[in-house]
């Protein structure tokens, strides 16, 4: 059993940055496939980014060139680095963690993201 916790989340204003953080416990997650995704109100929820154990990454159209993700093993982490932050990227982000080979997924509780001046 996988537990994963984000942290980072804030009000910012446009143009600024925030770094999400996605702490894992409870097994060891090098080898999951860790994605975000987000959720802003009324809209179903949408993939951000996703990163492979390889360090193989996936982006978004819409946050491609502004948002970067990232994950340290040793750390049993992974982070989104968000640049250049839009109004519309106002949403509850939430951390993803796949295990392809025995189709195993977990999320975390969600942190929002409110972009706004």
């Amino acid at each position: 059993q996988v537990q994963l916790v984000e942290f980072g989340g804030g009000l910012v204003q446009p143009g600024g940055s925030l770094r999400l953080s996605c702490a894992a416990s409870g097994s060891t997650i090098s080898i999951y496939v860790m994605g975000w995704y987000r959720q802003a109100p009324g809209k179903q929820r949408e993939l951000v980014a996703t990163i492979t154990s390889g360090g193989i990454t996936n982006y978004a159209d819409s946050v491609v060139g502004r948002f970067t993700i990232s994950r340290d093993n040793a750390k049993n982490t992974g982070y989104l680095q968000m640049n250049s932050l839009k109004p519309e990227d106002t949403a509850v982000y939430y951390c993803n963690a796949v295990h392809m080979g025995l189709k195993l997924f977990y999320w975390g509780q969600g942190t929002q993201v409110t972009v706004s001046s």
